[in-house]
């Protein structure tokens, strides 16, 4: 099975810019073991279970609560039965069609 999780979370009570707070959880993939990649509005990760996914949510919350009263996230998942690695193929698929797709210009 493979779980595509979208989610971005940061609090909502510490002003204008939270990225010193989106990198603590950043930092929880980076020294983990979970296929992850930051964007612009979120990070993607994929997991072999709906479990998982939500207990690397918990993490990221747990990482944030201590000093911040407000924390706003969003989560949207794919979950897809006899499939693995799709964050890669899902992309590799559309290359295919129509080449390369990111222009970060």
């Amino acid at each position: 099975m493979s779980v595509l999780v979208e989610f971005a979370m940061f609090p909502t009570d510490k002003g204008e810019s939270v990225s010193e707070y989106v990198s603590r959880i950043i930092k929880m993939f980076k020294n983990g073991n979970i296929p992850y990649e930051l964007t612009p509005m979120g990070t993607v990760f994929e997991v072999d279970r709906i479990e998982e996914a939500t207990e690397v949510i918990n993490k990221a919350y747990k990482l944030l609560e201590p000093d911040c009263n407000r924390v706003y996230t969003t989560i949207k998942m794919d979950v897809r039965k006899g499939k693995k690695n799709r964050m890669k193929q899902k992309i590799e698929s559309i290359k295919k069609k129509i080449g390369e797709v990111n222009n970060r210009g």
